[in-house]
């Protein structure tokens, strides 16, 4: 088995990913900002069922430090490229974003190439796919491109973007190591801890019931398991090579969809979870005064779609529902005591 590299480790799907490398076999290096975060780490990883030992390392390495990169790729056959900036509200400068994600993934292939790393998978997003552009009713896939001086773009989406765009330039310019993007959509799924990422953060506002209503936006939906799936699967696999992979499950869903879903699947304990349509009027005045609600404003009313059909008939990946990805969610967060009020044991 090889050995692995796993940029942010202590996120959402960098711990699921380290699980699923562990669990085939290979050894896996993680880097984190501070080495303090390694019991944090660990404890995700047991709350996942694994107890890897020195099957995995640590390594200090921050995305706008030129320090540690280097070491943290030495003897690595393959890396996994995961962390990128994604705070729950808006930045005061979109650079905030955008400099981290771009200059990281830059520090990180430099790295890679100098120590004869093999293949480099970079986790990108549907942000970097289906933005800045008019509505289309045709999904989008992987040949598409956001347009980042579009209307109404997002710092995130900005940075996802620019940060993808950067690392395809670097190695067709440097001509290596191999690179393989993932583009993940909203992903969901079993959290392991309470510091998790920032599309988990709008189903515990529903099932706390602190939103009055659902917005009208549309998200499309995939199981972190999944993500982390599609990763193993375009580490080694030929047909991944120099190739983009879009991650997600069947159509888009409405919020009032998902909030309908969670109340079917998780009943009591999701007796919160408000099923009302909000009017976008009433969402931007909140807007105003909650800097995350500002950050979903250019979504309101718009439809968009997306498709998986290449990951499926090149590597083979098949997505749990969006269904079986959103009621995980709910459950995980249920069983860790992270919505208040509600009982594991609630029927």
């Amino acid at each position: 088995m090889s050995q692995v590299l796993v940029t942010g480790g202590s996120g959402f799907i960098g711990s699921h990913l380290i699980l699923q490398l562990l669990k085939a076999g290979h050894r896996v290096r993680t880097t984190v900002r501070s080495l303090d975060r390694e019991k944090q780490v660990r404890a995700l990883l047991a709350a996942g069922g694994a107890e890897p030992g020195d099957q995995l390392t640590f390594a200090a390495a921050d995305l706008e430090k030129d320090a540690g990169w280097a070491e943290a790729v030495q003897g690595c056959e393959f890396v996994h490229h995961v962390a990128s900036p994604f705070p729950p509200s808006m930045p005061q400068h979109e650079d905030e974003l955008i400099v981290p994600a771009r200059e990281g993934a830059l520090r990180l292939l430099r790295a890679a190439r100098t120590a004869g790393v093999k293949r480099v998978v970079l986790t990108s997003s549907f942000a970097a796919v289906g933005y800045g552009h008019p509505e289309q009713t045709a999904p989008f896939d992987e040949t598409s491109w956001t347009d980042v001086n579009g209307p109404g773009l997002t710092p995130y989406v900005k940075s996802k973007t620019i940060a993808e765009r950067a690392a395809w330039d670097f190695v067709a310019r440097e001509g290596g190591p191999e690179l393989t993007t993932v583009n993940p959509v909203g992903v969901f799924g079993p959290v392991l801890g309470p510091d998790y990422s920032t599309s988990i953060l709008m189903v515990e506002r529903l099932m706390t019931g602190s939103m009055p209503g659902v917005p009208q936006l549309e998200f499309g939906v995939v199981d972190v398991r999944d993500v982390a799936d599609l990763h193993v699967r375009a580490m080694t696999h030929a047909a991944a090579k120099g190739e983009r992979f879009l991650a997600v499950a069947g159509n888009f869903m409405s919020m009032k969809e998902m909030a309908l879903t969670l109340r079917s699947r998780l009943g009591e304990r999701a007796r919160k979870v408000p099923t009302r349509q909000l009017p976008n009027l009433l969402v931007r005045l909140a807007s105003v005064m909650d800097p995350a609600v500002k950050q979903i404003i250019p979504e309101l009313g718009r439809t968009r779609n997306a498709t998986a059909a290449k990951a499926t008939r090149l590597l083979g990946w098949q997505p749990r529902s969006r269904e079986d990805a959103l009621a995980a969610t709910g459950e995980s967060l249920v069983a860790l005591g992270l919505i208040k009020g509600i009982s594991a044991q609630a029927a």
